[in-house]
């Protein structure tokens, strides 16, 4: 019998099967809010289990990337409510993704165009942002040299994660998860060959878990424990993420700690097919060994692999992404071996001339006639 296909409890939170929706972006909220396409775009793939929204700021210094819906207004939280409801119409869950770029931002799209911020005073090298490339001219560019967080900035930081964890919840999002993998603020933080701060929040693995465990334990105050969860790359290297002595240890650890913490789920990112390494062989096994509970991935999974995964017990629940995008009825797909679309990776980003065109004009299989 298939686990894939099999209902799940997700801290309370029933799922009808164990295909997720990862996070992607997709740089198509022209006013940094969700329209009737967004709309549209997640209510058409409501059935898998669980949709993990788009990377979404928790303030405008958060953002490293045009057109991406925020969460740091009423007005935001409002036009995500459509969202909410229209995918729970269908039976969905969906939980909103949480985001902080850090340094992978750039002054063009800064609060009055100050420097982004990060662990250390550390340009991200050959790491691009989506900004402002000349007014009105939107394009990938070289993100610009960050400042330091100081403490308070850091409590600032967490504050902006609460709020809008709690708008999350009002906008009728069934948790969040806070994204801590792919170069973003939090593995700035965690990164021991970038964070050399000699504060509470760097130098020793303790100290670099800090600011990522406060923030977690915060957001779980104001919201439950059990709607929350984090996203983790190990041995990540996008955006100048180095390695370091201390590596797996510090992923280790990283896992015993939220094993303490009776989250939602912990979601790990290979990211083998965005084009940097993989998670080393066999460290998902020691990472699972620490962390007992619900451990989901994604990375490049097909039907048979994901199936390999849930059976071994290394996997709970298992994540989709670039598949979703050209296949909005993937469960179906993969329940009854139907074919699975490629999608064009010119219209992945950006409106690129047309809203629609690649986000919400992809049909379903049955809808070919087939």
């Amino acid at each position: 019998m298939s686990l894939l296909f099999e209902s799940y409890d997700l801290a309370g939170t029933p799922l009808s099967n164990r295909i997720v929706m990862a996070p992607m972006t997709r740089a198509r909220a022209l006013n940094d809010m969700p329209d009737e396409h967004t709309v549209l775009y997640y209510s058409q793939r409501a059935s898998a289990g669980l949709m993990i929204s788009e990377g979404i700021p928790v303030s405008r210094e958060g953002c490293g990337y045009l057109f991406n819906p925020g969460l740091y207004t009423d007005e935001q939280a409002a036009a995500w409510r459509h969202v909410t409801d229209a995918v729970q119409a269908r039976g969905g869950k969906i939980f909103a993704q949480l985001w902080h770029v850090g340094r992978m931002s750039h002054v063009s799209i800064q609060p009055d165009g100050l420097a982004p911020v990060s662990s250390m005073a550390q340009t991200a090298a050959n790491s691009n942002a989506y900004a402002w490339i000349a007014p009105g001219q939107p394009g990938a560019i070289q993100a610009s040299r960050p400042r330091a967080l100081e403490a308070a900035d850091i409590a600032r930081i967490r504050a902006d994660f609460v709020r809008a964890a709690r708008r999350a919840i009002d906008a009728g999002f069934d948790g969040i998860e806070l994204h801590g993998a792919n170069g973003y603020l939090f593995e700035q933080f965690l990164n021991g060959a970038l964070n050399t701060r000699h504060d509470n929040y760097g130098g020793s693995i303790e100290n670099r878990i800090r600011f990522m465990h406060e923030t977690l334990e915060a957001i779980a105050d104001a919201i439950g424990h059990s709607r929350v969860a984090v996203r983790l790359s190990p041995f990540g290297r996008l955006f100048d993420m180095q390695p370091y002595a201390d590596e797996a240890q510090t992923w280790l650890r990283v896992a015993e700690v939220l094993n303490d913490m009776d989250l939602a789920y912990v979601h790990l990112s290979d990211q083998l097919t965005i084009g940097a390494e993989s998670i080393p062989a066999g460290f998902a096994a020691r990472f699972r060994e620490a962390y007992r509970g619900t451990l989901m991935a994604a990375g490049g999974f097909t039907r048979v692999s994901a199936e390999a995964a849930l059976a071994s017990g290394e996997l709970d629940l298992i994540a989709f992404g670039r598949p979703f995008i050209a296949n909005p009825d993937l469960v179906a797909r993969m329940q009854h071996g139907w074919p699975i679309a490629e999608a064009d990776r010119v219209t992945l980003y950006g409106v690129n001339g047309a809203v629609t065109r690649g986000y919400t004009d992809y049909p379903a299989y049955r809808s070919t006639g087939a």
